[in-house]
C-alpha cells in the first residue's frame, strides 16, 4: 500500500456564494493529491505522456460530509491500496484543518497506449518505484 498526503487552499474563486468550496471543485483537488503522489515517486504526467502513455479517468466518486471553506488549508490523503494493471484505483480522504474527515473519493483511472488507443499496462520504471511500496 502507498498513501501520500498533500497540502492545498481553498481559493475565493473556488467557493459559492456561502464561501463553500463549490461541489465540482472536489475532483480538482483529487486530481492535485494524485498528480503529487505520483510525483513524490521521481514519476510525472509528462513523461508518462511523452512516452505514449495517457491516463483518463475512468470512474469517479465523490461523498460529501461537510464542506471545506474559503481560506482553508485541506488535506488531501490519497492511498493506493494495490498494484496498478492496466487500471489504476486512488482512495482519497480530504481533512479540513481541525482534522475533521470532509471528504472521501475515489477514481479509476486506465492506462492507454497513446498510439494504438488502446488499454496497455503500466510502464516498466512506473512500476519499478511502486514495487518498493508494496512490498
Amino acid at each position: 500500500m502507498f498513501v501520500h498526503s498533500t497540502k492545498i487552499r481553498v481559493r475565493y474563486a473556488d467557493t459559492d456564494q456561502m464561501g463553500y468550496m463549490y461541489y465540482g471543485n472536489y475532483a480538482e483537488f483529487y486530481e492535485v493529491g494524485r498528480v503529487e503522489m505520483l510525483r513524490s515517486l521521481g514519476l510525472t504526467y509528462r513523461s508518462m505522456e511523452e512516452s505514449g502513455i495517457i491516463m483518463p479517468v475512468t470512474e469517479l466518486k465523490c461523498k460529501y460530509i461537510k464542506p471545506a471553506l474559503y481560506d482553508e488549508e485541506i488535506t488531501v490523503k490519497v492511498t493506493m491500496e494495490t498494484m496498478p494493471s492496466v487500471r489504476i484505483h486512488f482512495r482519497y480522504e480530504l481533512f479540513n484543518e481541525k482534522e475533521e474527515l470532509i471528504n472521501t473519493g475515489e477514481t479509476m483511472l486506465v492506462f492507454i497506449n497513446q498510439e494504438r488507443n488502446r488499454p496497455c499496462l503500466p510502464p516498466s520504471d512506473f512500476m519499478e518505484k511502486l514495487n518498493v511500496h508494496f512490498n
